[in-house]
């Protein structure tokens, strides 16, 4: 179910992009927008990991260096039968790990030294299932796809607005009457925020994947509802200085902010989550 909402949500945001490239040049307008979203995509898939790695402050560690994290990443990876992906750690206090690459041959997961410090073995254990299970799930691709046409909406709509300032449209403004100059307001307006909502959506959905997909690959989803109940209360005590751009990808919110009715969320309640989790817990039997 996750994915067919994914999906859903993937198309609504690629139609809102092909329909303000329409609405600013007709055909050739949702052909270029389009395009524009392709070449955004491609640079993404290749530069997203090593964009959020320097931005976080992630340095790659040896087994020597950090043989605790390594151990524990060497066990998920081993239940996942997935390749081990590259381990970073970020010198920060407050508890938190995330997971990029564009595949499983060229992924990697960073924790900050504080979630190394307040999570046991098992509750560790736990986070790298969820982190292993975005890289399986290739949440990491989806929600740079997402990234990039939201970005290429945000920046349409912008052009939109200094278009309008100075001179309209190539007359489309002025055969469209006012109706049309109303349209293309509206859509300055309207059409960032619908953009930053379903980014957002996309990226709740596969948070609630990834929480699945690692309760079932360690068998240990209270370890991980332990685990995010912790994160989650440090988090908002300590919040992470990151920049907004990246903190959908971190396995709670590290701004340490709850948004109004949870819509400007990149991350769904940890009440819920947790929730599921139990769930999970008495359908299989698991409840490690």
């Amino acid at each position: 179910m996750n994915n067919v909402k994914t999906v859903f949500l993937l198309v609504l945001l690629t139609g809102l992009l092909i329909g303000i490239g329409y609405l600013v040049a007709g055909l050739t307008g949702a052909v270029f927008a389009f395009i524009i979203s392709m070449v955004m995509n491609i640079g993404s898939y290749w530069f997203s990991d090593k964009i959020a790695l320097q931005a976080t402050g992630a340095h790659e560690v040896t087994p020597d260096q950090e043989p605790r994290l390594h151990g524990i990443v060497d066990q998920v990876a081993a239940m996942a039968g997935m390749p081990k992906p590259k381990v970073y750690v970020i010198q920060n206090d407050s508890p938190n790990a995330f997971a990029t690459g564009r595949d499983q041959k060229h992924a990697a997961v960073a924790a900050t030294t504080g979630i190394m410090r307040i999570l046991d073995d098992r509750e560790l254990t736990a986070v790298f299932g969820h982190e292993l299970g975005h890289i399986r799930n290739r949440d990491i691709l989806i929600n740079a796809i997402v990234a990039t046409v939201a970005g290429a909406i945000t920046f349409i709509a912008t052009m939109l607005q200094w278009s309008l300032i100075f001179g309209g449209f190539g007359g489309r403004d002025r055969n469209g009457g006012m109706l049309g100059v109303l349209a293309i307001l509206a859509t300055i307006i309207l059409a960032p925020f619908a953009a930053a909502i379903i980014r957002m959506a996309v990226s709740r959905q596969r948070e609630y994947g990834a929480d699945e997909t690692g309760a079932h690959l360690t068998h240990a989803p209270l370890s991980l509802a332990s685990a995010l109940q912790k994160l989650e209360d440090y988090s908002r005590v300590k919040p992470m200085q990151v920049n907004p751009a990246f903190s959908h990808l971190f396995i709670v919110n590290p701004l340490g902010k709850i948004n109004f009715a949870g819509l400007f969320s990149t991350h769904p309640p940890i009440e819920r989550r947790i929730e599921r989790l139990n769930e999970i817990a008495r359908r299989t039997g698991n409840f490690g």
